[in-house]
């Protein structure tokens, strides 16, 4: 069993930063991914970014540029620094684990909100 716990969410106005942190129950070695995915009311859960085991970043287009993944392996934490935030990036985020023996978790979530 996977757990993973968000945290960093909060309120900003457009221009701003957030840091999220996700932090994983196992060594994130166990992965052969972990990533932030997104869901803002009526709209499909999107993919924001991945880090591959090999510390190889994925970013969706939306994204590029602005948001940063990023990890520390002695801590079992991952990170997605989001910068120059715009209202369209108002969601719940999630962290994501994929194992191939221990499958998807997913976190509880942590609510991003940007006001214009």
């Amino acid at each position: 069993q996977v757990q993973l716990m968000e945290s960093g969410g909060g309120s900003v106005q457009a221009g701003g930063s957030l840091r999220l942190s996700c932090a994983a129950s196992r060594n994130i070695f166990t992965f052969s991914a972990m990533g932030w995915y997104r869901q803002a009311p009526g709209k499909q859960r999107e993919l924001v970014a991945v880090i591959t085991t090999g510390g190889s970043p994925n970013y969706a287009d939306s994204v590029k540029g602005r948001f940063t993944i990023s990890r520390d392996i002695a801590k079992n934490i991952v990170y997605l620094r989001m910068n120059s935030l715009k209202p369209e990036d108002t969601a719940a985020y999630y962290c994501n684990a994929k194992s191939g023996a221990l499958g998807n978790s997913w976190g509880q979530g942590t609510q991003v909100t940007v006001s214009s």
